[in-house]
């Protein structure tokens, strides 16, 4: 089941970003392509385009980047192992948006704006709810802004073969943010399980694989 709202990308967070892009080359049959270094935030990454103008992101933290410390966003500094921690979805309503989370967490909602420019010389620039350090895993997404910019990073990447099929969560009490993500109008299946978890599933040149 895909959300209804439009996904921006999703978030696979790993320990070593090198280590993992060679894993992730096995599994899915191509590479990802490094992106850059969040210098705001101690983070760097690599990307997989994916169809429907969205992306995924690998995402390490930085630990040249003495600038920054702990905890770092997006559940790096209290990550068990490479896993999906975070998921985006596009917004033109970030404040909107911003209310719905902060009434369920006073610690989600903060808009924040960044930029970066492109290898070809292009700027990408960006308003987003600044995604929290904690917990490991959020099941609610923030949301992503890309109308200031020149291009989005899914059109900047290669075609790679690799197409979204799904997301869904398990959460020992789904109740508690089901009705959150209906007031965000995210169509997000939420399972009864044990533990707080996402998980994605892609299909890619050597199938269909779940993460």
């Amino acid at each position: 089941m895909l959300p209804t709202r439009p996904i921006d990308h999703l978030v696979y967070t790993v320990p070593n970003l090198e280590a993992a892009i060679d894993d992730l080359e096995a599994k899915l049959g191509i590479r990802p392509v490094f992106g850059g270094y969040h210098d705001t935030q101690g983070t760097k990454n690599a990307l997989v385009n994916l169809d429907n103008g969205a992306y995924l992101e690998i995402l390490a933290a930085d630990d040249n980047n003495t600038a920054i410390s702990p905890p770092r966003w997006m559940g790096v500094d209290c990550l068990t192992r490479a896993r999906m921690t975070r998921w985006a979805i596009k917004s033109e309503a970030l404040p909107a948006d911003s209310n719905t989370l902060r009434a369920y967490d006073e610690a989600m909602g903060t808009i924040f704006g960044g930029s970066r420019q492109t290898a070809s010389g292009g700027w990408l620039r960006w308003e987003m709810i600044l995604p929290t350090a904690e917990p490991e895993v959020d099941i609610l997404p923030f949301m992503v802004d890309w109308r200031k910019s020149d291009v989005h990073p899914h059109e900047v990447l290669p075609n790679m073969g690799c197409s979204l099929v799904e997301v869904y969560a398990t959460h020992p009490e789904p109740e508690m943010v089901l009705s959150v993500l209906e007031q965000l109008g995210v169509g997000l299946r939420v399972e009864k399980g044990p533990q707080i978890d996402l998980r994605m599933k892609l299909e890619c040149p050597k199938g269909i694989i779940e993460l």
